[in-house]
């Protein structure tokens, strides 16, 4: 099952990998399609062409190739969906979960990822 998104989608891990080894900056969403998500995954969607440095890309949470986002140290005690995590060259630089507004997704990108 693939969320039913117009982001791309991470699969695999190795798709994962891939992509943060390959890009300087990367936004991912794992999450479901339920009422936490599916704001974050539109806001995202509207915003993307004015980030075309920033990877968006979305991951089903309940795959098991997700671990790679659910296991991260810096997502340790979230409680809610979807959990949204920001690599810059490879590492962590921000992850949150729940909801989050198109304002509070384009600060946190606009700190960490400034083209």
């Amino acid at each position: 099952m693939t969320l039913q998104t117009n982001l791309e989608h991470v699969v695999s891990a190795a798709d994962f990998e891939k992509l943060i080894q390959n890009n300087e900056n990367v936004m991912i969403i794992c999450g479901r399609m339920g009422p936490m998500c599916v704001p974050v995954y539109d806001a995202v969607e509207e915003m993307k062409h004015e980030y075309p440095h920033v990877q968006f890309r979305d991951m089903l949470f309940d795959s098991p190739d997700a671990r790679v986002i659910r296991e991260l140290p810096d997502c340790k005690g979230f409680m809610g969906l979807p959990f949204t995590v920001y690599f810059k060259n490879g590492k962590v630089v921000k992850a949150t979960s729940s909801i989050q507004t198109s304002e509070q997704i384009k600060n946190i990108l606009d700190q960490n990822f400034v083209d």
